[in-house]
């Protein structure tokens, strides 16, 4: 797992320690956040320069079913595992992980609104506009202001 990996995983298990300690209840609620219209044109533009037959989302980003899977699809409030690779639009892979497990409301806009097109055994490509990914902030070799793509595979909600 690579350092940004570590350090997701990391956060992700000091969040749902603290959420677990509280136990405060998790309201599954609608993500709403979409992308500006400039971050939507950059994306597009990738997309059709690249001849990438995703599908358009209304909320800014673009996706590529692989398989749907089966059963129940997660909301904002299911603890998911998965398998995934995340990558620049130049190709190069800047994490990946295998089995690991995240409460999916701690997660980046754009998985919150992904991984919930999936039922257990599904993959997706989702094609992400900054603002739905890591915005402005620089994630170790994350630039600012990156198209991410990622490559998830659904393994269970827990």
């Amino acid at each position: 797992m690579k350092k940004y990996g570590f350090i997701l995983a990391v956060g992700s298990i000091l969040v749902s320690s603290c959420q677990q300690a509280d136990r405060s209840p998790c309201t599954a609620a609608t993500v709403t956040t979409k992308a500006p219209q400039g971050e939507v044109l950059a994306l597009k533009q990738y997309i059709d320069s690249n001849r990438i037959s995703a599908k358009a989302d209304d909320r800014g980003f673009y996706y590529e079913l692989q398989s749907t899977g089966s059963g129940k699809k997660p909301n904002a409030c299911s603890h998911v595992t998965v398998n995934y690779k995340g990558m620049l639009t130049t190709g190069k892979q800047v994490d990946s992980a295998k089995g690991i497990s995240f409460d999916l409301n701690q997660l980046i806009i754009g998985w919150q609104e992904g991984i919930p097109l999936l039922a257990p055994g599904g993959s997706i490509t989702l094609y992400l506009p900054p603002s739905l990914a890591y915005g402005s902030q620089e994630q170790n070799d994350i630039p600012a202001n990156s198209i991410l793509i990622f490559k998830i595979e659904l393994i269970g909600i827990n």
